[in-house]
């Protein structure tokens, strides 16, 4: 099977995945999760005229330089002045209290000296009326569209609109499955031809993080018998992923044991640098990602393409990760023939994003990757270049 396009690979990947169903959480519960359901707000935000400044609500017309008016009452944050502001009079008010029938404007505190039942407007007032309107936030019928991932700010206004309960996406369930014999659990003691297994737990905390449920199960040996056994524990997941095995090898057997328990191949390998094992399909109705093995190359291909379809499944686009330009600083040799990710820390230098590609890129260096915080992305074919060029990257 040929080598197809990164592009390529992520349009017929996307097509595997589809939404999953919705669940209601606690309004405390919800950030970080998509909604499923538009927000309708009952009433309006403030629901009543109200104070922006401490100070005395007063009818314009009263308030010249040195006038006297009557102190009638008090408006507090919670405790509105149930009477109306009248001719020559005043009522204290505080920041977010109900402005009172009557009033049309506030004369801030530092404008106006109280004397017992007297307050005198002094000189130079402000004349502006610090007065937040009934609705000048949102209105009643306000919508809060989805699907959306919920951030801070949605919840604050979420709960300003009165709703302690919220319909969201329901987390998908991605069983990760990581294979080969060189494998061990950290904690574990590792034979002298042993690995202690990463990819499996950072792929896990890159989903968490983007809101799915992350099973991790255990290691698979190189065997049918195994595989199989460990495909058993994957029939209500969301989407498999297996790690290693996906090569040529004697000993690379994950896509003989999935094909053994039902796999539809899409395809079998992209024209990527690191991550061209990469193989996709159906486990049955389930959709399925063979990663590679090599920890880089699991979690470049995760950023790639698992947090996009990821989104898919929470009801959102699931669109390649954006590029954004960088000037390099160094230089680098012609790139081959497939579309390379390179580890770099990119930083702002004053004009604009700076990217430093490392010098070492083995897929195998969790060690670089740790250290980067973006992928310089290079098409294939691309010529040689010089420190200083226009480059692109996207964030890890």
């Amino acid at each position: 099977m040929a080598l197809i396009s990164v592009a390529e690979a992520h349009v017929r990947l996307m097509r595997l995945f589809s939404a999953v169903g919705t669940e209601t959480v606690p309004l405390a519960q919800s950030c970080g999760r998509v909604l499923a359901s538009d927000l309708i707000a009952g009433r309006p935000q403030p629901p009543f005229d109200a104070s922006a400044m401490d100070g005395y609500a007063v009818r314009r017309q009263d308030v010249e330089t040195g006038a006297s008016l009557l102190l009638v009452g008090t408006s507090a944050a919670g405790a509105g002045f149930d009477g109306k502001v009248g001719q020559g009079q005043a009522v204290r008010i505080f920041t977010g209290a109900p402005v009172p029938e009557g009033a049309d404007m506030i004369l801030i505190q530092e404008d106006a000296t109280l004397n017992g039942k007297t307050v005198s407007v002094g000189n130079n007032r402000d004349t502006a009326d610090y007065i937040r309107p009934a609705g000048g936030d949102f209105s009643a019928g306000a919508r809060m569209t989805s699907p959306r991932r919920l951030n801070a700010r949605d919840i604050a206004l979420a709960a300003a609109m009165n709703q302690p309960v919220l319909t969201v996406m329901r987390k998908p369930v991605v069983a990760i499955l990581p294979t080969g014999d060189e494998l061990v659990a950290p904690g574990d003691h590792p034979r002298g031809d042993q690995i202690v297994a990463s990819n499996n737990y950072g792929l896990a905390a890159m989903l968490q993080a983007a809101g799915a449920e992350v099973r991790l199960l255990p290691i698979a040996g190189d065997t049918l018998e195994s595989l199989d056994q460990v495909f058993s524990l994957t029939a209500d997941a969301d989407v498999v992923v297996t790690l290693g095995g996906a090569s040529v090898g004697d000993h690379d057997l994950v896509q003989a044991s999935a094909v053994r328990n039902g796999l539809d191949l899409e395809f079998y390998r992209v024209a990527m640098r690191p991550g061209k094992p990469l193989m996709a399909g159906r486990l049955g109705s389930i959709p399925f990602i063979g990663l590679p093995g090599n920890p880089v190359s699991s979690l470049v291909c995760g950023r790639i393409f698992l947090l996009p379809a990821l989104d898919v499944m929470l009801g959102l686009e699931g669109k390649m990760p954006r590029r954004h330009p960088a000037v390099l600083d160094g230089d680098l040799a012609a790139n081959g023939p497939r579309e390379h990710y390179m580890r770099a820390l990119v930083a702002e230098d004053g004009s604009g994003w700076k990217c430093v590609p490392y010098t070492r890129q083995d897929s195998s260096l969790l060690s670089v990757l740790a250290d980067s915080n973006a992928l310089l992305v290079r098409p294939p074919g691309d010529t040689g270049k010089k420190n200083g060029v226009s480059v692109e990257f996207i964030w890890l």
